[in-house]
């Protein structure tokens, strides 16, 4: 060992903090910029090892200042001044290039809340870092690493924070606001949303129980269709799945998707649900027979109760289609109410499916009536 090293080590038994620290400020910087032979430069890092026992947390401190920036720290002192007292800590967690991406995930795992906020805020953070975090963070770190615009966070990761602080509202509008949110992502949030607003007191008093639980869920239903609407096939698949997952692939929304012309969803969650095979299923619903139609909306887990309404309904659409029908879907709600207004009063899982094609028409009579009054109103200027 160099002499001048084992003088320093000998000199530290005895001075003051304040020196220490500014020596091993100094000693870490003379490692980092100074020209060494090897056995100085080993000698070096023997002396700052040895630095991390110091008793004064100034000391650490003042060598974590002196090497957290820099690439060519030696890897050993790096790793154990990011695992000390989070003042200390922090720089090295914040800058250190040192740390891999493995040393990341460790120190997440049995370190701090602190310790995960400022890995959490690292710039350029890769996504198993972040998928580290969104496994194990709590609320704070969650926030930091959203709020971390250059972090890299798969859709797997945003899911899961998704399903563990869907029910944080700050979380929630902070996952809402990402493009890249995944559709499964997106529902989830819509149905905590819908868990909140009817969680309200004041919300329940004003219209009741019972409505305010339908009107969450017609919005649900609602909010899932328009979720559906940007996907592309393979996403619109995953999406049917994670749907019929979580029990969301009810007749009544297959309705709502079907009269509403949702037809792309429709056919991936009848695909889904029925187990048939893509081609086969598509063809069956484009051309097949009635009684073809029929099986394989009974095979998705319709009910024969319902099933002549949704094979009404998709025969209805193929005429439209051909047709060439600009308004299909208030001739199909209308037609629907006409057809089956005999089974009113017949059958609960009727009755509810009929609601939904009733609300359908009112809404879509109302939005004609509004655009013919913008035409009028635009003719007469």
């Amino acid at each position: 060992m160099p002499v001048i090293i084992e003088r320093f080590l000998c000199w530290t038994e005895t001075a003051k903090a304040g020196d220490r620290a500014k020596a091993a400020n100094a000693l870490g910087r003379a490692y980092l910029k100074s020209d060494m032979t090897p056995g100085e430069r080993q000698a070096a890092d023997l002396a700052m090892t040895y630095l991390l026992d110091d008793p004064s947390p100034l000391v650490r401190k003042a060598l974590a200042d002196a090497l957290a920036g820099d690439p060519e720290a030696p890897h050993a002192v790096i790793l154990c001044l990011a695992g000390d007292q989070d003042e200390i800590a922090s720089e090295i967690l914040l800058r250190s290039p040192v740390l891999t991406d493995g040393d990341l995930v460790e120190l997440a795992g049995r370190g701090s809340s602190i310790t995960r906020s400022l890995i959490a805020t690292r710039r350029g953070l890769s996504r198993g870092v972040s998928a580290a975090i969104a496994e194990v963070g709590d609320q704070p770190e969650i926030i930091s690493l959203l709020e971390n615009e250059s972090a890299s966070i798969a859709g797997f990761s945003l899911l899961r924070i998704a399903e563990r602080f869907g029910d944080d509202s700050e979380v929630r509008s902070m996952l809402l606001e990402r493009p890249s949110l995944p559709s499964k992502a997106r529902q989830l949030l819509v149905q905590h949303v819908g868990e909140a607003l009817a969680g309200f007191g004041f919300v329940s008093a004003a219209i009741g129980r019972s409505r305010t639980d339908r009107v969450v869920k017609e919005a649900g239903s609602a909010a899932t269709l328009a979720i559906s609407a940007g996907l592309e096939a393979d996403d619109l698949r995953d999406f049917a799945e994670h749907l019929r997952k979580t029990g969301r692939l009810t007749p009544a929304l297959l309705m709502q998707a079907l009269v509403s012309g949702r037809l792309e969803f429709f056919a991936a969650a009848i695909i889904n649900l029925s187990g048939c095979e893509d081609r086969r299923a598509r063809a069956v619903l484009a051309s097949g027979r009635m009684h073809a139609v029929r099986a394989l909306f009974e095979a998705a887990g319709i009910s024969r109760a319902i099933s002549p309404i949704f094979v009404e309904a998709a025969f209805l659409w193929r005429g439209a289609l051909e047709g060439g029908y600009d308004n299909a879907v208030d001739y199909l709600t209308s037609e629907l109410m006409d057809r089956f207004r005999h089974l009113r009063g017949s059958h609960d899982e009727a009755d509810e499916l009929l609601d939904i094609v009733s609300k359908l028409h009112i809404e879509q009579k109302r939005r004609l009536a509004r655009l013919y009054a913008e035409d009028a109103a635009i003719k007469a200027a």
